[in-house]
């Protein structure tokens, strides 16, 4: 009887488990900019591995990324935001003065909408 009530537990937690994993994978599909990462990392090598086949080299300080600017408007700082904005009113400017735009208001921004659909469809395939 305790081989089999292990033999349960152990079934139990086997399922709790996978349940997990099948939640996690869902949440880094859901992911919008990054998606899964998860298969990427696992067939990486780890960072110990290579610091110690590279005979003790360090990497060149020229591929070191700048940080990220946030995209949040709320969490910009007052600088970002404000070229944020002056880039926007010039992007605004430039559709105002378009004559396609003057000419049919609606037809250009449809045209607009369904281009930035198929650049995303193309960029981001299922």
């Amino acid at each position: 009887m305790k081989l089999r009530k292990e033999r349960w537990l152990q079934k139990i937690e086997s399922v709790k488990l996978a349940k997990q994993k099948q939640k996690a994978e869902a949440k880094r599909k859901a992911t919008p900019v990054v998606g899964d990462m998860q298969p990427l990392m696992e067939a990486l090598p780890e960072l110990s591995d290579l610091t110690t086949g590279g005979r003790g080299r360090k990497p060149p300080k020229s591929h070191v990324k700048a940080k990220a600017e946030p995209t949040d408007f709320c969490l910009m700082k007052q600088a970002q935001k404000r070229r944020l904005l002056e880039k926007e009113v010039a992007q605004f400017h430039e559709v105002i003065t378009d004559p396609r735009f003057r000419a049919n208001p609606l037809m250009a921004i449809s045209e607009h909408l369904s281009k930035r659909l198929r650049q995303e469809e193309e960029s981001n395939p299922l």
